[in-house]
């Protein structure tokens, strides 16, 4: 209940910019000392930052903590991860950058056979390894210790060696004029690279990533070929997408996908 509770909080704060004690307490009926105890842990991950009575999102130039993008949102991205893994048939080449939700595409793929998957991320090369029947390549460059990013200009250099069937990118945000942003400019350059050497471009991002602003331009959904998410927040980004020919698939609560 702790982390259903944790995740309700982030979401009101996402919306409203800031809560406060008083007011969440009344919300969950618990205690006060249980908020405080729930907002600590938010701002301890860098997710909010305290204010006198309650707490605020924190500054968008900083990315969330990655423990804590690994447990928002977990059953949409693991209902996105087995929407992607249905994508990608058996016998594919394909890249994937760093980020939770490409970590979860990774672990719906373990089933899969004869793959080759390039990756800046050590998680998912981690995920995969177990997995003989397929091949795990991981770029050279720096490991990013916050999350196990591998960034820089070696990275980039390495996955210009290939040209594949797929590409599985996630993003920090989403705007609405259909730029994709993230918060580390070597990561992005890597992304770029990614988009550029692949033939078929998955962009995995959950309803959260949604006009959220980060400070770094990836590209633009028109560069894609397939976004999947758990829901289009509005009606004028499916118009986006579609106007650009980009295919959706909306997983929804439930995981059960509705391409369009």
């Amino acid at each position: 209940m702790s982390a259903v509770r944790i995740q309700e909080i982030l979401n009101l704060a996402r919306t409203a910019g800031v809560v406060t004690v008083d007011d969440l307490t009344a919300r969950f009926d618990v205690t006060p000392q249980t908020i405080r105890k729930d907002l600590n842990q938010l701002c301890d991950d860098g997710t909010l930052m305290r204010t006198h009575g309650g707490a605020r999102i924190a500054s968008n130039i900083e990315n969330v903590a990655y423990e804590a993008r690994r447990i928002l949102a977990g059953d949409e991205k693991r209902s996105i991860g087995r929407a992607v893994s249905n994508m990608i048939p058996n016998g594919s080449s394909l890249f994937m950058n760093i980020g939770t939700t490409t970590e979860a595409c990774a672990k719906a793929l373990i089933q899969h056979r004869d793959l080759m998957v390039i990756t800046n991320n050590i998680n998912v090369a981690s995920i995969l390894r177990p997995c003989e029947a397929n091949k795990v390549i991981i770029a050279s460059g720096e490991v990013r210790s916050s999350d196990g990013g591998i960034v820089g200009e070696s990275a980039v250099d390495f996955i210009g060696q290939f040209k594949v069937d797929y590409a599985v990118i996630g993003a920090s945000g989403l705007d609405g004029d259909g730029a994709l942003l993230d918060f580390d400019y070597r990561e992005v350059k890597v992304s770029q690279a990614i988009i550029k050497n692949a033939r078929h471009v998955i962009l995995a991002a959950d309803v959260s990533k949604h006009d959220r602003i980060a400070p770094v331009r990836i590209g633009h959904v028109s560069q894609i070929d397939s976004f999947v998410t758990d829901r289009c927040p509005t009606d004028a980004y499916r118009s986006l997408l579609t106007s650009f020919d980009v295919e959706y698939t909306e997983t929804g609560l439930a995981g059960l996908t509705n391409q369009v």
